[in-house]
């Protein structure tokens, strides 16, 4: 194992803050207010509950009846701002003829918006390929007048999302996962370095000078700054990307990482954003891929839909459990079938005590006190604590499945991993949770 060499960024959050109750936000480039346009949360992974769903008699844009807003009313959303998803192919309404004519969502959602643009409403994002559907500032009256449009399938308003990592002092790394059981051996075998694949890191942008990464690590794209530069001034991606591929710290030794940047420098984002990630992964992934995503919040269909997507896409997704020692069944991404959702273990093989668990985990894997790539300079380590740090894990490992078997299938992918999961290791693994444990010697 190598010596941790920690670093102490000066934006760390002092232990004990509260996560994440809002989001900083400018009219300039911060997704976290204009630009993201959108979103919802279903509290508890199921109907929205009494005052979190608002519905008006107005007819919608093209339509008529109740619109409904998911979310409304739940912590952490962000005032005017909805995520509009359209219905299906197949799904429209009969009468919906706007759907039919239009070839584009931007143009679908120009002719949703004819009533709205002079009050003020803007289409923010558009989604075509993980969802079909767009983002939008409006005021209230509008989002439900949409909602009730039947070309659409829901909306939902937009909310803060915030990473799954926690800084902590030192040490431990990679040593768990290529082995059956405990004591440690100091050492980690692979039978491959996934030189063929593509990880793309959804989170707070990579630091991609970093000695860990060579010349393997390049930038995608940046939804924070709407800018081709998905830099790391958090440190929480760069850290779960040297976990994924670092040649030290990660799994897949010589994977290239890929930057889709939707968190921002105090490792919060907005649900928009982070679809907007999904959507380009979907679109742009280079195959064979794997995906990771440390983002976890309240539970809604619009990030389930839209991770789906990614899979869907032929992207193989590992997502963190979560950090709030309760079910994982009532966060997105988390409790999509789709994904691989990870909880995290400490070095004795017991469930770190803040991880999620329940029938939505997939996999254990090594999440407390882990050891990777830092962003304070080219060499810094840090150690980072989380299901954040557990996902990257399944992901390296993933890769690595994918580097021997590259016209592997998601689904493939999957049922490999958890086949060869080592069972019955992890001790107090929570109520309903599968015991597996990640194991990567396929």
């Amino acid at each position: 194992m190598c010596t941790a060499r920690t670093e102490q960024p000066s934006h760390a959050r002092p232990k004990g803050l509260a996560p994440l109750q809002h989001a900083k936000r400018t009219k300039k480039k911060s997704r976290i207010a204009v630009a993201s346009a959108a979103a919802f949360v279903l509290i508890g992974g199921t109907a929205v509950g009494a005052g979190a769903l608002e519905s008006a008699d107005t007819p919608g844009p093209g339509g008529s009846g109740v619109g409904e807003i998911r979310g409304a009313d739940a912590p952490g959303t962000i005032d005017g701002e909805y995520i509009v998803v359209m219905k299906k192919t197949g799904e429209e309404a009969a009468d919906s003829a706007r759907l039919k004519s239009r070839t584009s969502v931007r143009e679908l959602a120009g002719s949703l918006l004819d009533d709205a643009d002079a009050r003020g409403a803007a289409v923010q994002r558009t989604y075509a390929t993980a969802l079909k559907g767009f983002t939008v500032t409006a005021d209230r009256d509008e989002a439900r007048r949409l909602a009730a449009d039947p070309a659409v399938a829901y909306v939902e308003q937009n909310r803060v999302e915030r990473g799954n990592g926690t800084q902590n002092d030192p040490t431990w790394g990679l040593d768990r996962v290529d082995q059956r059981d405990l004591p440690l051996s100091d050492s980690y075998s692979y039978d491959s370095e996934a030189a063929n694949v593509n990880a793309y890191i959804v989170d707070s942008g990579i630091r991609i000078t970093h000695e860990e990464f060579g010349s393997r690590a390049k930038y995608g794209v940046d939804f924070v700054d709407d800018d081709a530069k998905a830099d790391d001034c958090h440190g929480h991606g760069t850290h779960v990307a040297g976990t994924v591929g670092g040649a030290t710290y990660g799994v897949a030794k010589s994977a290239k990482l890929v930057a889709v940047r939707v968190l921002d420098c105090e490792n919060r984002g907005t649900t928009a954003d982070v679809i907007a990630g999904y959507d380009w992964v979907a679109k742009n992934a280079v195959k064979p891929a794997v995906a990771n995503v440390s983002i976890g919040g309240a539970a809604t269909d619009a990030k389930d839909a839209a991770v789906t997507g990614m899979v869907e896409a032929g992207v193989t997704v590992a997502v963190s459990a979560g950090n709030s020692n309760t079910d994982s069944c009532q966060q997105s991404p988390a409790r999509a079938p789709a994904v691989l959702t990870v909880a995290a273990t400490s070095d004795t093989d017991a469930r770190w005590a803040s991880s999620n668990y329940g029938k939505c985990v997939d996999l254990f894997a090594p999440g407390h006190q882990v050891v990777s790539a830092g962003r304070a300079s080219d060499t810094a380590s840090a150690t980072m604590t989380g299901t954040s740090m557990a996902a990257p894990h399944v992901t390296g490992a993933a890769a690595l499945y994918l580097g021997a078997h590259p016209t592997a299938s998601p689904s493939t992918v999957t049922k490999a991993m958890l086949d060869a999961s080592s069972k019955s290791k992890v001790t107090s693994p929570g109520a309903d949770s599968p015991n597996r444990l990640l194991y990567s010697r396929f």
